[in-house]
């Protein structure tokens, strides 16, 4: 039984870490310094704000330290570090400041946001009425006008910004004002951007109007998988005053550690990485545009973010997509979704994604997958260390 877990872990190190190109927008890869601190001794350890764990002097000081880089690195009053993911750190938010029967207007799960909000996931599990911003697909972005409308005729209690399906940046500043005027609390799920936000290269949501910020940590962001909650002063502390034990009892702090670690490297390389992202973002998408691929917002630059999205004309084609990529070790989502967060910190450029559009194509052409998967293994081979650390 050992031997069998074992040996699951080192084929998929082998395959996906040393012999893939991994494309998937909503994956990153951490630094060998913050990846160690996931296995230290913290993650054997409890710590709690009224002092009943004794032992934990190293742990708190770790915490404060965390959250001071976090709201230096976000330019935000409070920061939170325990939530465990992203998905908790926008359960914390709602839950936080609305009730049932409370209207939440967010991009609906159709027009790319993010599922857990819908009416099936987070919106349902409180009780909370579910009201989409009025979206221009063609755009990929919500439509100021017509959002303005609804948000003075709803009056929604909780406006949530931010999508997985993003490219660029969200009208945070235009309908902030009028929210807060209809009495809405502001949150910016920035879970797929935060990486680009810290970095300074996409939008700053907490100077635009919105109340938080709130997100994962492991996506363009190149922390641990967690979550973690940037706030103003009067949102932030009644956010902490909740935290426990309501959402968060043991907070991780293996994770809490390596976390702010990462928030080191992102106050030191993150301006440089977020703008290598993005330009090898857009790099990607006018290759795979002129091979014929039908990538999005061509009029637009197709995109202003970590991510690309090719716009297949049905699901099975999206499936097929993947598919083929997949045996020849490109890994992409079935969205399909094409980002550049983990090539970038193995530090490709230019000349990568053109070798990737290049790989992408013949896949898709019919190639033999073992032609192109031995080209795979040598690229990776030569980009197999990690860019932006210390």
């Amino acid at each position: 039984m050992i031997d069998e877990i074992l040996s699951l872990v080192s084929k998929h190190e082998e395959w996906r870490e040393r012999n893939c190109l991994n494309l998937i927008p909503s994956e990153n890869v951490m630094s060998p310094a913050v990846r160690s601190l996931l296995s230290s001794d913290l993650g054997h350890r409890y710590t709690s704000r009224d002092g009943f764990y004794r032992g934990t002097k190293f742990l708190d000081e770790i915490e404060h330290y965390g959250e001071e880089l976090a709201k230096e690195v976000f330019k935000a009053e409070t920061a939170d570090l325990r939530p465990l993911s992203g998905h908790i750190a926008d359960l914390i938010f709602l839950a936080c400041f609305a009730r049932p029967g409370d209207v939440l207007m967010c991009v609906s799960e159709e027009d790319g946001g993010y599922p857990g909000l819908s009416k099936i996931g987070l919106a349902g599990l409180l009780g909370l009425k579910l009201i989409p911003f009025p979206f221009e697909k063609a755009k990929m972005n919500i439509n100021v006008e017509k959002a303005e409308e609804v948000i003075r005729h709803v009056k929604p209690k909780i406006v949530i910004f931010g999508a997985s399906l993003i490219l660029f940046p969200h009208p945070v500043r235009q309908l902030a004002k009028v929210a807060i005027e209809s009495g809405a609390h502001i949150g910016f799920d920035g879970s797929h951007v935060l990486g680009l936000i810290a970095g300074a290269q996409f939008q700053d949501p907490l100077r635009e109007g919105a109340h938080a910020l709130f997100g994962s940590t492991h996506k363009s962001f190149f922390g641990p998988q967690g979550g973690i909650i940037l706030a103003d002063k009067f949102h932030g502390e009644i956010i902490k005053g909740k935290i426990f034990p309501r959402f968060v009892d043991n907070a991780h702090w293996n994770r809490i550690a390596a976390l702010t670690l990462a928030l080191a490297e992102m106050k030191r390389f993150g301006r440089e990485y977020a703008e290598q992202v993005i330009s090898n973002s857009r790099e990607l998408a006018k290759a795979l545009y002129e091979y014929g691929f039908p990538v999005k917002c061509l009029e637009m630059g197709f995109t202003n973010s970590h991510q690309l999205i090719l716009d297949f004309e049905t699901p099975e084609r999206s499936r097929e997509f993947a598919d083929k990529l997949e045996r020849a070790n490109i890994i992409v989502d079935t969205a399909v979704r094409i980002g550049t967060c983990e090539v970038t910190r193995r530090g490709m450029k230019t000349p990568e994604m053109l070798k990737i559009a290049e790989l992408i194509k013949r896949a898709v052409d019919g190639e033999n997958p073992e032609n192109i998967k031995r080209e795979v293994s040598k690229l990776c081979y030569e980009f197999r260390d990690i860019k932006y650390c210390f």
